[in-house]
């Protein structure tokens, strides 16, 4: 008997859709098409054997969609959630993001690399943008962990890392605590290496009392600690002539407020107390340093000039009068300058 729509009186009537109902009554034995066999975010639809939907749960570290932009979580050995983002084909290149940011904070480089034949693969660390809001974890040892599961899960081979501020920490623990067997070059970007703490054994360093300050900022009021470092320092705007856009200062302290609480407060002990000196002598592969001279966060003879003159082999780029924040202030000439390096 052939089915016809039940007329109701004063309802919109429903046309019969021939196309679902043979997948319903398994009259075709094909999968359902069209609208539908994607119900939900992470899921696969499938028909059964009577031609039913049914969902199917993918892998967590699976992308949502393939194609040349991509984007997913791997899981972490605790069970963390590290979002990543991947965009474009070709050799690997993993960014690893400053504090308090997460991946959005790369935007310009990764758009601009993957559209000139690379794989760019940029994460939230934990605790950071939308990745897990965990309790514990928040030191250099477990971001380079977290670094680890991102890489072998994308079986990533020949990349080239490259670290910006915090994640030049990131960066080079990781190479101490898992090598270069995966990795063909390394960019370290206003990077927090060798060590930013001064000490007895590393007079040159920042005084404790600047990074006491940062936390107590953070304690009192972050919000505001990121806008004034957002309107002063990071991008240099501080300086006389400076021109950085409100949404450039906006777009940094939003990103700053995704962080959890206390793992930004837990990561400033972690990019200014970590010694990263025996990391470094286990770089055997090229390594480019860019560093400006005007960074007030990470100041240059602290920061690159000094991972330069340690890392053996290394080429030191300085962007005269540079701020911190040149990812940002400075993304043209950085942007090359990474590809110059990647097509070297």
């Amino acid at each position: 008997m052939e089915d016809h729509p039940v007329l109701v009186p004063g309802r919109p009537q429903r046309q019969p859709d021939p196309g679902r109902r043979a997948a319903l009554h398994g009259r075709s034995g094909e999968r359902p098409q069209g609208r539908g066999q994607r119900l939900a975010r992470g899921d696969d639809v499938e028909a059964d054997r009577r031609g039913r939907p049914r969902h199917r749960r993918r892998p967590d570290h699976r992308p949502l969609s393939t194609g040349r932009s991509t984007m997913g979580f791997v899981t972490a050995s605790d069970g963390t959630q590290i979002f990543y983002k991947d965009w474009g084909t070709g050799k690997p290149v993993v960014l690893s993001h400053g504090w308090p940011l997460n991946s959005d904070s790369w935007e310009a480089q990764a758009l601009f690399l993957a559209a000139n034949g690379y794989r760019v693969i940029a994460h939230d660390r934990r605790g950071h943008g939308r990745s897990t809001q965990t309790w514990h974890g928040n030191e250099m040892d477990t971001y380079a962990d977290d670094l680890a599961t991102l890489i072998d899960t994308l079986d990533l081979r020949e990349a080239t890392l490259v670290g910006f501020s915090t994640g030049g920490g990131e960066v080079a623990r990781y190479i101490g605590r898992y090598g270069t067997g995966r990795v063909e070059k390394i960019v370290l970007v206003s990077a927090v290496p060798p060590f930013m703490l001064k000490t007895d054994d590393n007079p040159g360093g920042v005084p404790i009392e600047v990074f006491d300050g940062i936390r107590a900022g953070s304690l009192a009021d972050r919000s505001q600690l990121y806008k004034d470092l957002a309107d002063g320092p990071f991008f240099g705007n501080n300086r006389p002539g400076a021109n950085v856009s409100q949404g450039i200062r906006d777009a940094f302290w939003l990103q700053s407020m995704q962080a959890g609480h206390r793992n930004a407060l837990e990561c400033i002990a972690a990019f200014s107390a970590t010694d990263f000196r025996a990391d470094l002598d286990a770089f055997d592969v090229p390594t480019l340093v860019i560093h400006g001279d005007d960074d007030q966060v990470v100041p240059f003879e602290v920061g690159g000039k000094a991972s330069a003159e340690r890392v053996k082999g290394a080429v030191l780029k300085v962007y005269p009068g540079a701020p911190h924040g040149i990812t940002d202030t400075h993304k043209e000439q950085l942007g090359a300058d990474l590809l110059a390096f990647l097509n070297s």
